[in-house]
């Protein structure tokens, strides 16, 4: 699995957030754990209010950053936001989360249906990035979903980018 690199400009998100174990209640690519139940309630919110977050990019691409925290190494604890991008800060609701992504250089590896579920982390952190010269410029990554993810139940015909900040 080779990435490309690639140089991203700031990058600004709103959305809704969680922190803890995500993946208490089932460690499967699931709606049934705490990453699952926050997208449902993410996209509820935003069928059921269209308009209340402003300026979203017109690529209509939606986010999953995972930040690793000080317990994330002995309790399994991270912050995990999910969310869409903005061109401009403007009348930010209340209830929404708002997260800044540093303009960087990232390593994207593109996965297509079974690579989505399986332990990319592992491959990509305890395989790829030891050996590949960089190192991790900042504690989270994110994945990306455009068009070309078409759902769980359509994980064969889905791709999914993950950017991971290198240095």
């Amino acid at each position: 699995m080779e990435p490309t690199i690639v140089e991203k400009s700031q990058i600004t998100l709103v959305g809704f957030s969680f922190f803890g174990d995500p993946f208490q209640a089932s460690a499967e690519w699931t709606e049934e754990n705490e990453i699952g139940r926050l997208w449902k309630r993410f996209i509820t919110y935003l069928m059921n209010n269209p308009d209340r977050i402003k300026h979203v990019r017109a690529d209509r691409v939606s986010y999953e950053v995972q930040i690793e925290h000080e317990e994330t190494a002995s309790k399994g604890n991270f912050e995990v936001f999910v969310g869409v991008g903005v061109e401009k800060l403007e009348d930010v609701p209340l209830e929404v989360v708002v997260k800044i992504l540093p303009p960087t250089r990232y390593a994207v590896f593109t996965l297509q249906g079974e690579q989505i579920t399986s332990d990319w982390p592992l491959m990509i952190y305890g395989e790829w990035l030891p050996s590949s010269g960089y190192q991790a410029a900042f504690n989270y990554h994110f994945q990306y979903y455009d068009q070309r993810f078409k759902g769980l139940e359509n994980l064969d015909e889905s791709v999914v980018e993950i950017y991971v900040p290198i240095k």
